[in-house]
């Protein structure tokens, strides 16, 4: 009795865990290793703007950033975003433990124009461009027209502060910037898809 009860445990955990590892797979993402697999030069991987997501399955909002890092941090891999303080998306970033940053390929690039420049308060923009919001298995949206898909867990968070300006570049940017000071966001690397 014993034996078939761990045997129908083993089974059970092998079925979740099979269809946790692979969630995505059913959109044609196949899940890659960041650290090993990530060709894209950082230097110029925001540049080329990228769609960050925050929320849960009953609300969440995506903007496009072209402000961000990746590599390592505290041992682990790393993306940091930046979400400036009126950003309809701040309060999912402030909200949740996890977030979304996708990249599209270029039929979609009317998906980063309009995102960049509408705000979620006003609608929902998923909606207005046709777009199908999914979830990781921890509930982080994203959508599956991406061509990639990186999920993070937020480690660090802090809104950025005059007092610590030590050159005028951030002077300059926020002279004219009236939607206020960026929070910096340090995630985790917790998953990873592709197309």
């Amino acid at each position: 009795m014993r034996r078939n009860v761990i045997r129908l445990i083993a089974m059970c955990a092998a079925m979740c865990f099979s269809n946790v590892s692979f969630a995505q797979s059913e959109y044609g993402f196949a899940k890659f290793d960041v650290e090993t697999e990530f060709t894209a030069n950082g230097f110029e991987w925001f540049r080329d703007a990228q769609l960050l997501a925050a929320g849960d399955k009953d609300a969440s909002n995506a903007m496009t950033i072209g402000w961000g890092a990746v590599g390592t941090l505290w041992r682990k891999p790393a993306l940091t975003v930046y979400v400036a303080e009126q950003r309809y998306t701040k309060k999912f970033m402030d909200k949740e433990k996890f977030f979304t940053v996708m990249s599209f390929d270029e039929k979609h690039a009317d998906v980063l124009m309009y995102m960049g420049q509408n705000s979620g308060r006003d609608g929902d923009k998923a909606k207005k461009l046709g777009l199908t919001v999914v979830y990781t298995e921890n509930g982080t949206p994203y959508y599956k027209e991406a061509t990639v898909v990186i999920e993070c867990r937020t480690m660090y968070a802090a809104t950025l502060e005059k007092d610590g300006f030590k050159s005028d570049v951030p002077e300059k940017m926020y002279a004219n910037f009236p939607a206020g000071l960026h929070s910096m966001y340090i995630g985790e690397v917790v998953g990873a898809w592709r197309r």
